[in-house]
This record gives C-alpha cells, sequence and structure tokens, in this order.
C-alpha cells in the first residue's frame, strides 16, 4: 500500500462510523465504475477504430467541413 493511501486510511479513520461507511460506499462505487468504463471501453476499441477510419475517409475526400 502507498504512503498517501495509507494517509487516506489514517484520516478517514477519525471520522465516525457512519462517514466512514459512507466514504467506503462512494470509493466502492468509483472503483465499480471505473471498471465498467474499461470493460466498455475494452470491448467497443474495434467500434471505434471503424468511425475513426470512416471520419478520416470522409474528411480526406472533403466532405467535412470546419467549424
Amino acid at each position: 500500500m502507498t504512503d498517501l493511501l495509507l494517509r487516506d486510511f489514517a484520516e478517514a479513520g477519525k471520522l465516525s462510523p457512519a462517514e466512514q461507511d459512507l466514504l467506503a460506499s462512494r470509493v466502492l462505487a468509483e472503483l465499480a465504475a471505473e471498471d465498467d468504463f474499461d470493460r466498455a471501453i475494452a470491448t467497443s476499441a474495434d467500434r471505434l477504430a471503424s468511425l475513426a477510419n470512416e471520419a478520416l475517409t470522409e474528411h480526406r475526400a472533403g466532405q467535412t467541413q470546419e467549424r
């Protein structure tokens, strides 16, 4: 465990049990959301690459406009 995380836990330990539970719930939810995002990106990489190639093809064909 890193020094920073150890310091964070020490500070969190000063909170009331209810506040500690709330903080723990928020951290766990954030970690779960990050995992969900990573999985979504991993499964959509091929589609994103296809869309990027399509956009480049349209741009090179002069079918796009600058804003």
